[in-house]
């Protein structure tokens, strides 16, 4: 049955074959529990060791190299096949373990937030683990409590719920007993209670009517599965660079393999193994490894900075987004509401300190004042209130109830008000009705105090408390008092009016002839760190759009806060606009209030298509679909669902949106780390072939395969990694997002390749040249030893033309020194017969070295012309 809010409480109890008393028995709950399963929500995906595995070994490029050590192994090339195949199988099980780890901690995350139950069974409460509960259950419910299944209410006393990861309000709603239409949408069920929501305030009996995927949470999330995981535009790239590296080793191999035959009169085999020798040396086969050792790191430097990355290549992905949606209730903001102004005997006071800090002054005209003159205002919002504080692990003060309500025991902290002596002997609970709440209080005297809507308490006195003295209420006084109410509702606080009254008797009527004490306004303040980030943010050509369940002047006082400032454009408006008038909000408006979460997925498959790469965060179970959608779905790790974490790509650990502006630089260091280390790559690899070929056509082997596989180790191996270790550069973020059609090598990178390549030919061919009468083992030395400096040359090139110096990565350098001291050992040990080279004399090492500053200076001087020309085209 699915309109469990359209019949009564006794009804829903028959219909569930359930008793209010003493609950299902044991017995039943096992049949129960094998019929309708454990109370979790389920995907159809379910993540795969082995798919997570083999997903490492399906790109282009992975598949190439598997290809190459597989023909190597063939003729006999056992070491070149063993080297080949032992780096991609490196590779991919460090991918893996990335992969599975963070699949684990997300795991933990959902095990720390499962919650217990207190059900009813035979005739007994007791604690259960909520995966455990059956439609039919008789739970109990107080503040504090998430709600574990989906419930009808039938016994509630002043309960209030947190319903926002379902419907996007940040207020609490509160909840009633009686049945209400049928076709009443899910904010309006006020007698239902669903999975994952939290009771803030009071307490309930109620009876599970779904569990599971049945659940209102469960429906959302079965709706994820429809969704598709693209792959990242990363991933695109990389794949699209791997097939190319294909398509030219297979052409390099023909080629060299012809040269070898024709020139050299070797046979087809000893030809074949050349040219794949060679085609393998071409091929960037650290590529797979940077790419990911780079991503690996960076999601390391994240969760330092509190954001857990589920999937590597979606680190790129966030460093290329150039619209950040976010949600504004605990991102933006503290997530805490805080009394910010009152008003007092005529008088307005700005309150000092933010979310749930003690400490504070109370300001007037700008000046200290006296928390004496508000003692009576601030006891009356400490008394009239249930929050419930105890001390947490540090010690401090910890507070659990209505956020509303814990905002007025803060300031009353904040004044030193002392009320733990006063007694509460009755209570009047707040009613969406009468909107408002009294208790009645016993110390020396009974006392009733009272808070609710200000017209509302206002209403109800009859006197006013000013300077400690009662005078009496007239309608202009009143009047004043609606004033100031909607001079501080216009600044977007929520606004509450407070009233006392002395009685003789806890029998008299305690909500009428009341005395005025004043007005407190409140509103979850932005996080102090938030602004700066959105400022970053714009320096870094992001647009950041605010998409909020609260109200229009809530979001626009914030917004205006934050530096978003402009129009804030309501949900119910969205809904009438025509397809023009969409446009223009979604690409002119950066903040929207009430949106549902329908109208959230429709504006950013509207900023998708128009070329825009979207980040957006999410906390709800609503918010899943749209989390999937988006090119980088951020879920907020505190008070995100499960649902909402599943969907994600990445969890905010701390909820803070400046995190999210972190995530973003160290992402596009990402892309920055793997163009320099293709850049060395290619270049170095490409001098390699020219040498190779122009030798060859003049019938010479300038470098062996072993040589050749020999360079690619030192070089290829732990500096081009190393590289992918590099820090953000400080202007990083003060550049635009790259653009969409912006490929790893774009033509102005292709020509500084061929530039350097074609200079570190030149130099290591005349340097054959004019060691080749000297004999051919010296000569083919001098250029294996010369190519090897040359190519870690490439890296001085790169970090000089970023203004990086080469000594701030620590790792490089230690990369480069142990490359070093390997080619010296190759020299100058006994390994020199496996690889046919003889021992340099100092001599020869001053021609190389005289040779690698003719070849730095002359390449810097080619990148700082194509540097120069693109400057002049962009002008």
């Amino acid at each position: 049955m699915e309109k469990w809010h359209s019949i009564s409480a006794k009804e829903a109890l028959g219909e569930l074959g359930s008793d209010a008393g003493a609950g299902l028995s044991s017995s039943e709950v096992e049949k129960r529990l094998a019929q309708h399963g454990e109370n979790t929500i389920s995907s159809g995906k379910k993540i795969s060791v082995l798919k997570l595995l083999l997903e490492q070994f399906t790109s282009p490029l992975v598949l190439v190299l598997i290809a190459a050590g597989a023909v190597s192994f063939f003729f006999e090339k056992g070491i070149d096949a063993i080297l080949i195949i032992a780096i991609v199988i490196l590779n991919g099980l460090f991918g893996f373990a990335q992969n599975y780890n963070a699949e684990k901690s997300i795991e933990a995350l959902k095990k720390m937030g499962a919650p217990k139950a207190l059900v009813q069974r035979n005739g007994e409460i007791m604690e259960i683990n909520s995966r455990g509960l059956v439609p039919g259950d008789i739970i109990l419910l107080r503040e504090g409590f998430k709600v574990p299944a989906d419930c009808r209410l039938f016994e509630g006393n002043n309960l209030r719920v947190d319903e926002s990861i379902l419907t996007g309000e940040s207020a609490p709603v509160g909840k009633a007993q009686e049945a209400v239409s049928a076709d009443a949408v899910l904010a309006e069920r006020k007698c239902m209670l669903y999975m994952d929501t939290l009771v803030v305030r009071g307490t309930a009996k109620a009876i599970v009517v779904g569990t599971g995927n049945s659940t209102e949470v469960g429906k959302i999330a079965k709706t994820l599965d429809s969704i598709e995981d693209e792959p990242t535009r990363f991933n695109t790239e990389v794949d699209v660079l791997g097939k190319k590296i294909g398509k030219v080793v297979l052409v390099l191999a023909v080629i060299i393999a012809g040269v070898v035959y024709f020139f050299h009169n070797a046979g087809p085999v000893e030809a074949f193994i050349f040219s794949v020798s060679l085609a393998v040396a071409a091929i960037p086969e650290g590529l797979p490894a940077v790419v990911t050792l780079s991503l690996a790191l960076t999601t390391r430097k994240m969760l330092k900075h509190n954001s857990l990355v589920r999937k590597l290549p979606v680190v790129e992905s966030l460093g290329s987004v150039d619209v950040i949606c976010t949600d504004k209730t605990g991102t933006m903001t503290e997530n805490s509401m805080t009394v910010k102004e009152i008003y007092c005997a005529g008088k307005f006071y700005e309150v000092t300190g933010a979310g749930r800090e003690t400490t504070g002054e109370f300001l007037s005209g700008g000046k200290k004042a006296d928390a004496a003159e508000l003692e009576n205002l601030l006891l009356c919002g400490a008394v009239c209130n249930d929050t419930i504080i105890g001390k947490n692990e540090s010690g401090a003060s910890d507070f659990s109830g209505d956020p509303t309500e814990i905002a007025l025991i803060v300031s009353a902290k904040k004044a030193g008000v002392s009320y733990a002596n006063i007694k509460r002997i009755s209570e009047i609970p707040f009613s969406s009705e009468k909107k408002r709440m009294t208790v009645v209080t016993q110390n020396w005297k009974t006392i009733a105090y009272a808070k609710g809507a200000p017209e509302v308490i206002a209403a109800s006195c009859t006197h006013a408390l000013e300077n400690g003295k009662k005078v009496a209420l007239t309608e202009p006084g009143r009047a004043k008092i609606l004033q100031a109410n909607e001079k501080m509702a216009s600044k977007a606080l929520r606004v509450l009016g407070f009233a006392y009254k002395e009685m003789k008797s806890a029998k008299d009527d305690a909500e009428s002839a009341m005395v005025f004490l004043g007005l407190q306004g409140m509103i979850d303040p932005p996080r102090a760190e938030v602004a700066d980030a959105i400022r970053t943010a714009k320096d870094a050509g992001i647009r950041v759009v605010m998409l909020t369940g609260d109200n229009n002047l809530t979001a626009k006082a914030i917004a205006a806060q934050i530096g978003l400032g402009g129009e804030a454009i309501d949900g119910g408006e969205v809904a009438k606009f025509s397809e023009q008038e969409f446009h223009d909000a979604v690409m002119g408006c950066n903040v929207f209030a009430r949106v549902s979460p329908e109208q959230k997925f429709s504006i950013l498959k509207h900023l998708q298509q128009k070329g825009f790469s979207v980040a957006m965060t999410g906390d709800g179970v609503n918010d899943a679909p749209a989390l999937k959608q988006s090119d980088v779905g951020i879920a907020m790790g505190i008070r995100g669902s499960d649902v909402a974490k599943e969907a994600s790509d990445i969890v905010l650990l701390d909820d803070n949106f400046a995190t999210i502006v972190e995530a973003v630089r160290q992402g596009r260091s990402v892309f920055d780390n793997i163009q320099k280390f293709v850049f060395f790559l290619l270049s170095s690899n490409l001098a390699e072939v020219m040498i190779v070929f122009i030798t060859a056509l003049a019938g010479y082997i300038s470098l062996t395969p072993v040589m050749l596989l020999w360079i690619n180790l030192v070089t290829d191996g732990l500096p081009a990694l190393a590289l992918g270790a590099d820090e953000p550069k400080p202007d990083i973020m003060k550049r635009k997002p790259r653009s969409s059609n912006e490929q790893i090598i774009n033509k102005q990178t292709a020509l500084k390749m061929l530039a350097v390549s074609v200079i570190f030919t030149i130099i290591t061919l005349g340097i054959f040249f004019y060691y080749l009468p000297s004999g051919l083992e010296l000569a083919q030395t001098v250029s294996f030893c010369g190519l090897v400096a040359f190519e870690f040359l490439i890296i001085g090139i790169i970090k000089k033309e970023e203004g990086v110096s080469v000594f701030a990565n620590k790792w490089l350098l230690a990369a480069l020194a142990i490359s070093v001291i390997l080619q010296l050992a190759v020299i100058y040990t006994p390994l020199s017969g496996l690889f046919g080279v003889v021992p340099l004399a100092l001599n020869d090492w001053l021609v190389i070295i005289a040779g690698g500053i003719l070849a730095f200076i002359t390449s810097n001087i080619a990148i700082s012309a194509i540097n120069a020309k693109r400057s002049a085209a962009h002008n």
